[in-house]
């Protein structure tokens, strides 16, 4: 009786200690989300802030490149060195490392500018054509694309009044960019384009200071892959300050500029940031907009918090 009772109190308290110890690792994970949360909506505002000052540096009127202080990315970085001298980092504390970029998101093709008017754009369908072939992509994932985005588009129209009682097959309009395979990209399309096409809520200009030389080509009809490097080159020296300067350095395939479909400026902006406490990394994108003075956030997106796992010793 006495064994019976030893083991037991044994098993009683094995299942006490072990679920208190998961209440304690419940809270810490919680606690650790929370505050990587605050952390992360703290980095945001930070890059909001920058934009404004850009804004209002320029007083409207400066254009946006890849020279300015938004595009600089943050390495790695221990965010005890941001701490103010009352706020010291002390032994024991969980380090805490923050990293990110600004990009514009303007840099690349806006995949709405395929729909003008409710119809599939001629001229923007020729354009990411080109862009299409200089990726070695399947046309048909293209023309599949722009009238699924079409079908999309006149349903998210239709049921704007009366979404509950609306049936129909139609895809949903996607948000973001990694959400066109709704629209029929294949994975391996959608990876080779994410670099040079962009999900903007509204048609866009590609922005000439930031764009890469696969956008320029794609967009400029007479324009060479290799005369858009040599021009993206000829940028570094000194961005364009107006799309008679970007005339004056791309020649002949200038006289494609359109005033609608090229800039010098953005207005939407990707930022991602990173947090890695201890082990725990924590990533989020988010894409806000600029209205003269104002940034607003048009959304965010959080993904799952990762572990990084110890290298043997």
């Amino acid at each position: 009786m006495a064994m019976l009772t030893v083991a037991l109190v044994t098993t009683l308290a094995s299942a006490a200690l072990w679920q208190q110890w998961r209440q304690v690792e419940i809270e810490i994970a919680e606690r650790g989300r929370s505050q990587t949360a605050w952390m992360m909506t703290g980095a945001l505002d930070w890059t909001r802030l920058i934009l404004r000052e850009d804004a209002v540096s320029a007083q409207g009127t400066g254009v946006d490149h890849l020279g300015e202080p938004w595009a600089l990315p943050v390495q790695e970085s221990k965010l005890s060195t941001f701490l103010s001298q009352d706020q010291q980092w002390h032994e024991g504390d969980a380090e805490v490392f923050l990293s990110g970029q600004i990009t514009d998101a303007q840099s690349r093709m806006n995949v709405m500018n395929l729909i003008e008017d409710g119809k599939v754009s001629s001229k923007m369908l020729t354009r990411f054509a080109a862009l299409f072939e200089r990726l070695s992509l399947p046309q048909s994932e293209l023309q599949n694309l722009a009238i699924q985005l079409q079908a999309a588009l006149q349903a998210k129209a239709d049921n704007h009044d009366k979404p509950a009682s609306a049936s129909t097959n139609t895809a949903l309009m996607p948000k973001q960019t990694a959400q066109l395979v709704w629209l029929g990209l294949s994975p391996r399309t959608l990876a080779s384009l994410e670099p040079h096409i962009t999900l903007l809520p509204e048609a866009t200009p590609v922005n000439l200071n930031t764009a890469s030389a696969e956008v320029l080509s794609a967009s400029l009809p007479g324009l060479d892959l290799a005369s858009a490097r040599q021009a993206v080159d000829l940028r570094q020296r000194g961005h364009w300050a107006s799309l008679d300067a970007a005339r004056e350095a791309l020649g002949a395939a200038s006289r494609q500029l359109d005033d609608k479909q090229h800039s010098v400026q953005s207005r939407y902006f990707e930022v991602h940031g990173r947090m890695r406490i201890d082990n725990v990394v924590q990533q989020e994108q988010s894409l806000v907009r600029r209205d003269g003075n104002q940034v607003s956030m048009v959304w965010r997106v959080r993904s799952p918090q990762q572990r990084l796992t110890a290298p043997l010793q």
